[in-house]
């Protein structure tokens, strides 16, 4: 077993109540395999961190849903995550950011941040013309949450948003690309072409799963995903709680979900690139079971 730092040389209290540790694990939270892009650019930044990552395969896709549904889940999860003793969650989800992040963050006693807020702060700075497009679930986008925060950065940039409900399940079924979804990314892609935008946000982690089909069907447009400043505001983050592990060996992965474990397994394997020796089966509304991150399948 790979040794942590001593967690009471790092532990810091959040808001007078609850103890964290640089030894704590990060914790990500998607409503399916699209949260993975996330965490493969935290990975990246933060190889000697232990990540626990839940993919709420049950309840995909939440752009369906009720905010009410949503927040509700979301709070479940959230929940289920700081029972695992995190240190810090990342909401990789959209949808979930758009309407369950402020609660999360009122009522869980560890850190939240979501997806929403790099993207858009990198969106203003990337546009030119001052013309933005937003590429997302319809729950994100009845929200107006990016509205509102494009506003707040930049009152003169506008936004043109669609809602592409069909996207996020072909993308999550991992099934292979034709004919159809080719046309289905047109028939999204049109009123941003119309709208004359030079930047676009992929509002919706599990899109940049199909960066290069979107690059096609914009030519020239400038396409925002915040993976990378999403990783870069997790280390922030924990540099500026003074929760962040010292290099070391790598870290440990854990990987859960609410559907077919089987399933996701497959599919996070291959898009991550790396053995997963295991995925939990949890229902976070009843607290699911519990463990420690899981070393990868070929013991590294």
């Amino acid at each position: 077993m790979r040794e942590t730092p001593d967690s009471d040389a790092t532990a810091r209290v959040y808001r007078g109540r609850v103890t964290l540790a640089a030894s704590q694990a990060i914790g990500v939270f998607d409503s399916g395999v699209g949260g993975l892009t996330v965490l493969d650019e935290c990975l990246a930044a933060l190889p000697a961190e232990d990540f626990t990552y839940f993919g709420d395969t049950a309840w995909f896709p939440y752009g369906d849903r009720e905010p009410a549904q949503v927040r509700e889940r979301a709070l479940a999860i959230g929940r289920w995550l700081v029972g695992r003793g995190v240190k810090l969650i990342v909401v990789a989800c959209n949808t979930a950011t758009a309407v369950a992040l402020a609660e999360l963050q009122r009522q869980l006693e560890t850190p939240v941040i979501g997806v929403i807020h790099p993207e858009v702060r990198a969106a203003v700075h990337a546009t030119r013309n001052r013309r933005v497009g937003l590429l997302a679930t319809e729950a994100t986008a009845r929200s107006g949450t990016y509205a509102r925060m494009i506003r707040a950065q930049d009152a003169g940039v506008s936004l043109t948003t669609v809602a592409c409900p069909g996207l996020a399940p072909v993308i999550q079924e991992g099934a292979a690309i034709d004919d159809a979804v080719v046309a289905m990314v047109a028939d999204y892609t049109a009123p941003l072409t119309e709208a004359g935008v030079d930047t676009v946000i992929l509002g919706c982690t599990h899109f940049p799963m199909v960066a290069r089909l979107l690059r096609r069907a914009l030519p020239g447009v400038t396409l925002i995903d915040g993976r990378s400043e999403i990783a870069r505001e997790v280390v922030e983050t924990l540099g500026r709680k003074g929760l962040r592990r010292p290099p070391g060996p790598e870290g440990l992965r854990r990987f859960a979900c609410s559907g077919d474990p089987e399933a996701f397994r497959r599919l996070a394997a291959r898009f991550l690139q790396m053995p997963l020796d295991g995925v939990e089966l949890v229902d976070p509304a009843a607290g699911g079971p519990s463990g420690g991150p899981r070393r990868p399948a070929d013991g590294s």
